[in-house]
């Protein structure tokens, strides 16, 4: 039986993916994995038990992921399962960029009680909300993963948009759903000099925090507008302000509200909506759990964020995984403790992701409990499992 904590209300399609074998709670002690969305899990303490955390979402920063690595707890996310719902959201934003769609409904709400006056006062004010059309503007897209490309093409087959894109790691899977129509910029410099709008769709990290700034502002368009539905610390908020002050912006649109910029003219703040719709919360309920069971099962890893991609089926006879560092004479130190045994190796497979790295030995003989005590006391092995 294995025990999964949940942190959050996660979808109870969850158990379309997860057997009688599994007791899966809120209340759950000593969790062989935790489902989690939102909830801030640096500061709790895991036990040893503990073997694999799944986000139902895309971003981990709610999630120590240095820590678990060096306790070998595999980290899962659900990438492209929101995908749609904030493709969809980004589109809305584009519009009420262009068109200043949330002032004029904020003014239009100040002419309650003006009895039948609202008509005649609608139509002397209007004015100062007119906007572009989209249709023939160009959209900068940064970032042509699931959601960018989402947006690529809605922009152009559905609006009429020229759009252009830049993703120096842009996968194969994503290249293949781009339409024709979008144009891949040599650099994300080329995007940034012709776009009218910019949507940025690239992960949260030490290069990427704060690199929408003034440097970066600078080479836009005048009176460009920047869409940002990924992470709110991407953007330098004092720099955006002053661009939108002088006019160098036309607005700001972002799924991530802050103090600084709540009563700034032209930004559009939304509450962070992205992935609030049902459907999205049951593919990455759906998606997370599957990526747990499969871990847990047969020691498969999709989509984890800390450890590298490995794609195992049940095994047909004994199989060892080894979670460890990625450093020199691993392979060398953990098959010797097979061969010590007499135990020859039928498949060995070894996967690295940056610091980290998966051994895996497919063999017809259980190695013995001194072995893989022997095995898991080499320096740099954070967690030995066996299956089958």
């Amino acid at each position: 039986m294995y025990k999964i904590l949940t942190l959050n209300a996660i979808s109870d399609v969850i158990h379309t993916q997860l057997s009688d074998q599994y007791a899966v709670s809120k209340d759950e002690a000593a969790p062989d994995a935790v489902l989690v969305r939102s909830a801030a899990m640096h500061e709790m303490a895991f036990g040893p038990e503990l073997q694999a955390i799944g986000r139902a979402g895309a971003g981990v920063n709610n999630i120590p992921i240095d820590r678990c690595s060096k306790a070998g707890i595999v980290v899962f996310n659900t990438p492209g399962a929101n995908a749609n719902a904030v493709a969809e959201l980004v589109i809305a934003g584009l519009l009420m960029s262009g068109r200043n769609i949330a002032g004029g409904i904020d003014w239009a709400r100040t002419l309650k009680g003006k009895g039948a006056e609202v008509g005649k006062l609608v139509e002397k004010g209007k004015s100062q909300f007119v906007g572009p059309e989209m249709r023939g503007k160009t959209l900068g897209v940064i970032g042509l993963g699931a959601i960018g490309a989402l947006v690529a093409n809605a922009a152009s087959r559905g609006l009429g948009m020229n759009v252009v894109g830049y993703d120096p790691f842009i996968s194969v899977e994503s290249a293949w759903s781009l339409s024709t129509t979008v144009h891949r910029a040599a650099s994300a410099d080329d995007v940034l000099a012709q776009a009218d709008y910019i949507t940025f769709h690239i992960p949260l990290n030490d290069k990427t925090r704060g690199s929408v700034n003034a440097e970066m502002i600078a080479k836009m368009k005048d009176g460009a507008g920047i869409l940002n539905f990924s992470r709110g610390e991407l953007a330098d908020t004092a720099a955006l302000r002053e661009a939108l002050a002088s006019g160098k912006l036309s607005s700001y649109v972002t799924d991530f509200p802050s103090d600084d910029l709540l009563d700034v003219d032209k930004v559009v703040c939304i509450p962070h909506l992205g992935a609030s719709t049902p459907e999205s919360e049951e593919n990455c309920a759906r998606m997370a759990a599957a990526e747990i069971r499969d871990y847990l099962e047969f020691g498969s890893i999709h989509n984890s964020v800390n450890f590298p991609e490995l794609q195992l089926t049940a095994p047909e006879a004994t199989r060892v995984l080894v979670l460890h560092e990625n450093i020199p004479n691993m392979i060398s130190s953990i098959s010797a403790v097979a061969a010590q045994e007499g135990i020859n190796i039928e498949n060995l497979v070894n996967k690295s992701k940056k610091d980290m790295a998966v051994t895996v030995m497919e063999m017809h003989s259980l190695p013995s409990q001194e072995a893989l005590e022997a095995l898991s006391r080499i320096p740099g092995i954070v967690r030995v499992r066996v299956f089958g």
